[in-house]
């Protein structure tokens, strides 16, 4: 009688397909949001250069590294119908080391916020949970065109931007501060809006309600220039009552790119939504690091 040994190899993703998983053109939004609240604090980045450099990894390739893992991992299905090229729905990122990853980034990502004090650490917290919120069932606020784009807004823009601030100050961020972030936070919606009009054939076969879904793209595109452009008017009025008249102009001057932007954008909206997302947002947090500038100089 002969005993036969089975050796069982397990299949590992490519260091490149994780890194693809990872989807490194999405962590410059909360990079750049951490990086406004450094330089809306006030304090220079020479004094503190270790917390600013640690903040960024955590911000960027840690969190939103991690939250792209997570909402592939959730959204498979629905990618296989969208986007069937990526690593999980192609194969290529085998059995469900996606949810591993995404799981051992979220623990890293607490880690790595511990010598970020209390205000970063709770931050990276209300970060992580957020980011299984939106994706995970049962709750998903993906589903949602409302809540959805609003909780991604919130961490790719305010919430960076209230931690770059916290942490360089070691303690709560100056109201001003926590308003500008919000207001930025709030337009951010519009951005997330534009950006659902790629999964709009997955998202109506599966159920995710997205405003493309439920309002058509020309109504969904309107509402999403409007909610982009109205917070940047608040802010612009904000920086003219707080003596800040030299921002608010170059605020004022993106925001009417912006709008000749949105023009192009309603003749074709679900054909330009991908042009405006690379054209139109960088004038939108070109305003906001012009803004965090105001501000770090009212410190």
């Amino acid at each position: 009688m002969s005993v036969t040994s089975e050796i069982r190899v397990v299949a590992r993703p490519h260091p490149r397909v994780v890194l693809e998983l990872l989807k490194p053109v999405t962590w410059f939004p909360p990079m750049w949001a951490y990086m406004c609240g450094v330089v809306a604090s006030g304090v220079a980045i020479s004094d503190r250069w270790a917390l600013f450099a640690l903040g960024i990894v955590l911000a960027g390739p840690v969190v939103c590294g991690m939250s792209q893992a997570a909402n592939d991992w959730c959204d498979r299905h629905v990618d296989a119908i969208n986007e069937p090229h990526r690593p999980i729905p192609s194969g290529r990122m085998p059995g469900r080391w996606g949810l591993w990853i995404a799981l051992a980034m979220s623990a890293l990502a607490l880690v790595i916020a511990l010598p970020l004090g209390p205000w970063g650490l709770s931050a990276t917290v209300v970060a992580v949970a957020c980011a299984w919120a939106y994706s995970a069932e049962p709750i998903r606020l993906k589903k949602s065109g409302w809540w959805g784009p609003g909780i991604v807004g919130l961490c790719y823009e305010g919430l960076p931007w209230f931690t770059g601030a916290a942490v360089m100050t070691a303690g709560a961020p100056r109201w001003e501060i926590v308003l500008i972030a919000g207001l930025y936070a709030l337009g951010a919606h519009g951005i997330m809006t534009l950006n659902d009009f790629k999964a709009l054939a997955g998202d109506s076969q599966t159920g995710v309600r997205s405003l493309p879904v439920t309002l058509g793209p020309a109504r969904a595109a309107r509402l999403a220039c409007w909610v982009m452009a109205v917070p940047q008017l608040a802010v612009i009025a904000l920086l003219l009552t707080w003596g800040a008249p030299i921002h608010a102009t170059i605020v004022t001057a993106l925001l009417v790119a912006q709008f000749a932007a949105m023009v192009r954008l309603l003749r074709d909206p679900k054909g330009l939504a991908p042009w405006y997302n690379a054209t139109g947002v960088m004038l939108y947090v070109l305003g906001m690091l012009t803004s965090a500038f105001a501000l770090g100089g009212m410190a």
